[in-house]
């Protein structure tokens, strides 16, 4: 992709999707989206309501017969088709995504956008793929199939950290197997996921198939979760949040799934390539800002390679360019907002006071919007705050140990478990550290890559469900049973249970 060109939020013209429409909101409250880059407001719509979040449901509750009853061909080519489209829009998208969220724009031409599609086009083969077990016989008299059925209206409720990408991991699954959608995104990062709603009407799917509604989460997407007429609520945020989330669904008994908070260790054992694991630890801490729920976080490095390490991956911090998101020389946009930048800060500014050492970064640079320098910590003890608590900034902690015991030990002491890595030359010793280590995914030598065609998703408070690959089916259908009889005889042997004679 090229460098492209400004994004002008005009084009946008309201802040809700509804039945294949743009249409206002008619919320007490307005959403504002600003530049964290400057802090300039870019856009205001008109927060949803109850009524527009039950038109929302009611608008994917009329498509979901002809969607849900449509062939697996039909919803593939309909989603190669919103493929096409992105390819089309590739530059708009990148563009909105760097402007509602501050990330580099090489950030948005080469990752948000081209994963997006992938993913799109991953899901378009999968909707012919909707696998179930091996029909068979196994009661003798009988043969038992599966079917895996859609479950009706999805509600979910997507993050402002990837606004394109983490509404493409909620809607392509659902719809692929045949359901229909609500989606809240962020109230601040709106732009992408309208756009994308857009995007499949004009590739053709039809209107209310995709919905999107915006509002602050503690109303509109309160409204959403607790709407007997959604199926599934579907949430990647906070595990605070996601404790709500779960127990609001619960009241109407809704299929809930959740990507939750992440404290991902980054392992350096003693034969670690260095230059690779302190590359890999700089990429990993800092991509996206550190606004990551896989990002590297915890560095435990071994005794012996600890201050190589630390020196290294300070040097190579000082040398990132924190600048304007739109220029491709920059490295480091900024931070969402600048509530969650003075956060960052905060958290940074308690961990030195407790005696943390700043070796790199440690405070906001003099510009405007909402920037924060790629800091690195250490001298901390295990349960600081720093180690133990999500940043979600450019901070990452670094901390010693002496043997392998200890490592994974470490790598597993907090109540998350959704990434991390080992580095290692060692087979043996990586075989070990992938088996142990309490999270969803685990890299060897590497941290941070993600393909459509693997799951993504955690342990512990990390939550429960997958995100893309097939296995995120199991989010979106239902599975059935069907007994066939095939004697076709009147009597059968278990009828002795209720019939004396």
């Amino acid at each position: 992709m090229s460098t492209p060109a400004p994004f002008d939020p005009a084009r946008i013209p309201a802040g809700q999707f509804i039945g294949g429409a743009y249409v206002d909101g008619h919320g007490p409250e307005d959403v504002v989206v600003s530049s964290p880059a400057t802090g300039d407001v870019v856009a205001t719509y008109a927060s949803a309501n109850d009524d527009d979040v039950a038109a929302a449901v009611d608008a994917a509750a009329r498509a979901y017969p002809e969607w849900s009853a449509a062939t697996p061909g039909e919803r593939s080519a309909a989603l190669y088709a919103l493929a096409r489209r992105f390819d089309e829009i590739a530059d708009d998208l990148a563009a909105a995504e760097t402007l509602q969220t501050g990330k580099s724009i090489r950030m948005s031409t080469e990752f948000d956008v081209p994963g997006t599609i992938d993913n799109t086009d991953f899901f378009a083969g999968a909707a012919r793929n909707l696998e179930g077990k091996a029909s068979g016989n196994y009661s003798g008299g009988h043969a038992s199939s599966i079917r895996r059925e859609p479950l009706g209206v999805i509600g979910s409720i997507a993050p402002w950290n990837y606004p394109l990408q983490m509404a493409a991991w909620k809607i392509l699954p659902a719809i692929a197997a045949g359901n229909t959608i609500v989606l809240k995104p962020a109230e601040i990062t709106p732009f992408t996921s309208l756009m994308f709603a857009q995007a499949a009407k004009d590739a053709g799917l039809p209107d209310g198939v995709v919905n999107v509604i915006n509002g602050p989460g503690a109303t509109t997407g309160q409204r959403l979760v607790a709407d007997p007429g959604v199926a599934m609520t579907s949430f990647t945020g906070s595990t605070a949040v996601g404790k709500q989330i779960a127990a609001t669904a619960a009241a109407t008994v809704k299929r809930v799934h959740l990507e939750l908070g992440g404290k991902a260790p980054f392992v350096v054992f003693d034969d670690a390539d260095l230059e690779a694991a302190i590359r890999g630890a700089v990429a990993g801490s800092i991509i996206n800002g550190g606004q990551d729920c896989t990002a590297a976080t915890r560095a435990y490095v071994h005794e012996s390679r600890f201050e190589e390490f630390t020196e290294g991956v300070a040097a190579l911090m000082r040398k990132v360019v924190i600048g304007d998101p739109t220029d491709p020389a920059t490295d480091l946009g900024a931070l969402s907002s600048a509530a969650h930048r003075d956060k960052v800060a905060a958290m940074v500014d308690r961990a030195r006071a407790a005696g943390a050492n700043v070796l790199c970064g440690g405070r906001a640079p003099e510009r405007n919007g909402f920037y924060y320098e790629p800091t690195l910590l250490t001298g901390l003890a295990q349960d600081a705050e720093a180690v133990q608590d999500e940043i979600f900034g450019p901070v990452l902690v670094a901390l010693p140990f002496s043997d392998d015991d200890e490592a994974i030990r470490l790598a597993n002491d907090t109540p998350y478990g959704l990434a991390a890595s080992a580095w290692t030359r060692d087979i043996y010793r990586a075989e070990r550290a992938s088996a142990e280590i309490q999270a969803g995914c685990v890299w060897i030598n590497d941290h941070i890559s993600i393909i459509s065609e693997m799951p993504h998703g955690g342990y512990k408070a990390s939550g429960y469900g997958k995100d893309m690959s097939t296995y995120s089916f199991d989010e979106y259908t239902q599975v059935k049973h069907v007994m066939r009889d095939l004697t076709g005889e009147a009597r059968r042997d278990w009828h002795s249970t209720v019939f004396s004679a």
